[in-house]
């Protein structure tokens, strides 16, 4: 019990310190062999430390999100559904394996914008040449570029005119008007690339359905024998790397 007493009046102490440091000059606290620091002597000025706490807990609230709709997940993840569909496939592949898939070609495409931000934002940062907040608008800004890259004038137009917006640059446009036409943008190019992928299985459909028809085998499901030619077509063609490649270079990589 004493002990338990001793280590809460510690803690006590310690918080404190910690509450009285601010106050001193050199903005730290020591306590024995114990230093406290809340501040460098030197670099810019930055916020408190419960506000980055704060806004670090409702960044990674939203990083789900921020990786759906402003990143290349979106095409990606609807392009391979649409495979899967075409293929008539309920199954194979799994949800798993078709999420998986997508969020490594996310990374391996958006690696550019990742490394440009680290570059311009993150390792100033830490280096503490910038704020909180010039980092994250540096950031912003090169996610701004990427998202401008892949969307379309019309979509971005219609936002502007909905917000009622003065005419301005591309690059200064705010994130409210770039990410949604961004997702609308993304989710023509993806709809594009699916019409394009169901057409060759279409036809085979109706190629195996019109033969069956003329035998006079009409009691036989057409799927039983068109499903085996879309799979033996696929292999031959190596579907899955025309997909992968069509989907890489439709980002201009």
């Amino acid at each position: 019990m004493k002990r338990g007493l001793r280590i809460i009046g510690f803690i006590y102490l310690l918080f404190f310190c910690v509450q009285i440091a601010p106050a001193q000059s050199n903005n730290a606290a020591s306590f024995g062999p114990i230093s406290i620091s809340l501040g460098a002597n030197n670099g810019v000025p930055d916020v408190d430390m419960s506000v980055k706490i704060l806004f670090f807990l409702t960044l990674l609230t939203l990083a789900p999100s921020i990786l759906l709709l402003m990143t290349c997940f979106t095409r990606i993840v609807i392009v391979l559904s649409f495979v899967r569909g075409a293929l008539q496939l309920q199954g194979a592949p799994a949800n798993q394996i078709i999420i998986g898939l997508s969020l490594f070609l996310t990374y391996f495409i958006m690696a550019p914008v990742w490394d440009n931000i680290n570059l311009d934002a993150i390792a100033p940062y830490k280096a503490h040449q910038i704020t909180s907040q010039a980092a994250l608008d540096r950031a912003c800004s090169q996610m701004r570029v990427f998202m401008l890259k892949q969307t379309r004038s019309q979509d971005v137009e219609i936002f502007v005119s909905m917000a009622k917006l003065q005419p301005t640059p591309p690059g200064q446009l705010p994130l409210r008007i770039v990410i949604p036409a961004f997702i609308m943008s993304e989710l023509r190019t993806a709809f594009q690339m699916g019409f394009l992928i169901y057409v060759p299985f279409i036809l085979i459909d109706i190629v195996v359905a019109t033969v069956l028809m003329s035998m006079g085998m009409m009691m036989m499901p057409p799927m039983m024998v068109s499903l085996p030619l879309k799979l033996l077509l696929f292999v031959l063609v190596d579907g899955w790397s025309l997909v992968v490649q069509s989907l890489i270079r439709s980002f201009g990589m």
